[in-house]
């Protein structure tokens, strides 16, 4: 096994792209993978859905934690039972092109000072793809000014940079931005990533939703921005690139 596929599952909002997203990974073109299903304490009728999923293939391994605990937690406990060098992220409504896994893991063979790698996304709703969303390629200190410059579930990491650095910070107060500070942490380190400029993923997002976005949620997220930004002491300003 090369590549580790990490996917935290809490109580799936539709069983239908849970499904889906599960499939996506059975077509992919590169076959030395695990999936590793990580059930947050969902209660027991998604219990049986998740068990369910993680049958269709033996590479498929189901991990389970017996209350809620977070994304982040999850992620952690998948790292550390994953067999593969390569760690792969992915939700549970996404869904990976076929050449996903094998375009992540070619770049990374033929770029060794690279600790991970991203992408670009298709927006995609009940009704199919709807847009783009474009990422920097190479991002800078001044990327995470007003977000992150990387797609979470799209991003293949080196297992050995997150073993390094200690995973995903689990503190309650950083919760729904743990991705943001992991990557601001792993570029304060030093390390870097790429995003290659291609959509390697159709990234669930409803065009309903995003058009009716209020200004409760811009301000929330902005908050959860600057949150990081003063525990790295405003990184975005330095002169790190």
């Amino acid at each position: 096994i090369n590549i580790s596929i990490i996917m935290g599952v809490y109580n799936p909002s539709s069983h239908r792209r849970f499904f889906a997203a599960v499939e996506s990974i059975l077509r992919q073109s590169r076959t030395d993978w695990e999936l590793l299903l990580y059930d947050d304490g969902s209660p027991s009728s998604s219990e049986r859905l998740i068990r369910r999923a993680s049958r269709q293939d033996t590479r498929i391994r189901y991990l389970r934690g017996h209350k809620n605990r977070g994304l982040a937690h999850a992620l952690n406990v998948c790292i550390q039972q994953a067999k593969g060098c390569y760690i792969a992220r992915m939700d549970d409504d996404d869904l990976a092109k076929p050449d996903r896994l094998e375009k992540q893991a070619a770049f990374l063979d033929a770029h060794p000072a690279i600790q991970w790698v991203g992408s670009n996304v298709e927006l995609r709703d009940e009704k199919g793809v709807w847009g783009f969303q474009k990422m920097p390629e190479k991002p800078q200190a001044k990327d995470f000014l007003f977000n992150s410059p990387y797609i979470h579930p799209t991003v293949m990491f080196r297992r050995e940079v997150l073993l390094r650095h200690g995973g995903y910070d689990e503190s309650p107060r950083l919760s729904l931005c743990e991705d943001y500070e992991l990557f601001m942490r792993l570029h304060q380190q030093g390390e870097r990533g790429y995003n290659l400029q291609e959509p390697l993923l159709e990234y669930w997002e409803s065009y309903e939703s995003y058009k009716k976005r209020t200004f409760r949620r811009t301000l929330m997220d902005l908050r959860n921005v600057r949150k990081i930004l003063n525990i790295y002491n405003l990184y975005v300003y330095s002169d790190v690139s």
